[in-house]
């Protein structure tokens, strides 16, 4: 019984922190950061899960003024994702290369797709949102909630229901995320400021991580769907 409860708590935080994690991320890419999260981020606990995910800030992260390294870091992000000049549009249609030659191009066959996957998993956007489906914050965004949910099942002991997220969760994956490696290679070569290469870093880390361990935590749902 010990076993079952330890196994059963393992997978309840490990579902969370992925959550956490995606929630993060997710914030990043959004919008600029502000006050608020930048003082999150500097948290001693936070800075720990940064970097056991393999980011390195550097001391001009802690030392600057924090005005002036939030508007900074708002320039930044302007110029990576926003332009109007040449920049890395944070949009699987624009790098998700399609064998019928449908990406490359704001609102492609991939913007229409994953709306649609959205949708029909129950989740709607909220009102008032005017972005597209397949920014790299919305996707990150339906895995931080898909996570969430499987927690949840998972605390209920809603095994099925944790297995039916678990294989939502891959089939993203699969079909949405395989562009984020891409995407985050150009900002790690086109960022000017460590902290945006750092954070790419993370993502691509933290997907490629995700993309070889998905099949682990399914295997171990279905286990325990067939010994009920």
């Amino acid at each position: 019984m010990r076993l079952q409860f330890k196994c059963k708590k393992k997978m309840i935080e490990t579902a969370a922190q992925r959550s956490n994690i995606y929630g993060l991320l997710a914030l990043i890419y959004r919008a600029e950061i502000n006050k608020t999260l930048l003082q999150h981020i500097k948290e001693p606990g936070f800075l720990s899960v940064l970097s056991g995910m393999g980011a390195e800030l550097k001391d001009d992260f802690f030392k600057r003024p924090e005005d002036e390294l939030i508007e900074d870091l708002a320039v930044e992000y302007t110029r990576l994702f926003l332009g109007p000049g040449r920049h890395i549009s944070p949009h699987e249609s624009i790098h998700h290369e399609r064998g019928d030659g449908n990406w490359g191009e704001l609102w492609g066959a991939d913007t229409i797709a994953v709306k649609k996957f959205i949708e029909t998993s129950g989740l709607e956007y909220k009102s008032g949102y005017t972005g597209m489906p397949d920014h790299i914050s919305v996707e990150l965004e339906f895995m931080q909630e898909a996570a969430k949910r499987e927690a949840q099942a998972r605390e209920a002991d809603d095994n099925d229901g944790a297995l039916y997220c678990l294989r939502m969760e891959k089939k993203f994956i699969s079909e949405h995320l395989k562009w984020i490696p891409v995407f985050c290679d150009k900002v790690i070569s086109e960022a000017e400021m460590a902290f945006y290469r750092e954070m790419a870093k993370i993502t691509k880390n933290f997907m490629e991580f995700e993309k070889g361990e998905i099949d682990n935590y399914i295997s171990e749902a279905e286990k325990i769907s067939s010994s009920n």
